[in-house]
């Protein structure tokens, strides 16, 4: 099942759950991801089902080959068949009807459009890319094809809250050091990350400010895929294109 909200500028976001797709246990049923161990049969299927349920073209959807970095990478198109896709953590286009995909179980997915300027950008969040600064470089990276912060719309979607992200005092330290908002505590009191809050402070301070947030937590919710609840299991994806 696909939750998708429009913006009365023209960008379109939307956001999956685990529900709706043809995969078997422990992926049931709607994984997205192609490298978590799937059918990859399943995964195509699920993908052009999801891509249907959106109104898009699965062959006009760009996925990335994600790897808790900070690189980002500028496309007109999906990945040429046959060439392996590029170790990024941020896609950014300018073509209008081109969805741009982010994969995640925990990590943040970011989703960011400037009407305006007619750009895009999906990230993916976690961590170590939220320390690295991915965000800040997607809209940088943005930026350098004529978007505006002060126009930018950003959503992120579910992922495990400071609540339940637990860490060693010393990861935290480390975090907060670098993003003093992902600084958090367990439910149970216990060090823990906030990596939402972390993605959120620093797109304010971008001035990035019509944002919003998803209330849903990963590892909380059954409906949702979640690595740190399950270890092996499938992924969610974020999608943003504009129509």
């Amino acid at each position: 099942m696909i939750g998708q909200r429009g913006h009365a500028s023209g960008a379109h976001f939307a956001f999956t759950d685990r529900w709706g797709g043809v995969s078997a246990a422990p992926y049931e049923e709607l994984n997205l991801g192609g490298a978590v161990g799937d059918d990859p049969e399943a995964v195509r299927t699920n993908r052009e089902s999801a891509a249907k349920s959106l109104g898009l073209e699965a062959d006009r959807v760009v996925w990335m080959n994600q790897v808790h970095g900070a690189d980002v990478a500028v496309v007109d198109g999906p990945w040429g068949t046959g060439s392996p896709v590029p170790e990024v953590d941020a896609i950014v286009t300018r073509e209008r009807g081109l969805a741009l995909a982010v994969l995640t179980a925990d990590c943040t997915p970011v989703l960011l459009a400037d009407p305006v300027a007619g750009v895009v950008a999906a990230a993916h969040a976690g961590r170590p890319g939220m320390v690295a600064g991915i965000v800040p470089a997607a809209v940088r990276a943005m930026a350098a094809l004529g978007a505006e912060p002060s126009r930018i719309v950003a959503r992120t979607g579910p992922a495990v809250c400071g609540r339940c992200y637990e860490v060693p005092e010393t990861m935290r330290a480390e975090v907060a050091a670098v993003e003093p908002a992902a600084h958090a505590e367990t439910g149970w009191g216990t060090p823990a990350v906030d990596v939402t809050a972390g993605v959120h402070a620093q797109l304010d301070r971008l001035g990035v400010h019509d944002r919003e947030r998803s209330p849903v937590c990963t590892r909380e919710s059954r409906d949702h895929f979640s690595y740190r609840r399950d270890r092996t299991t499938g992924r969610l994806a974020g999608y943003v294109w504009l129509g």
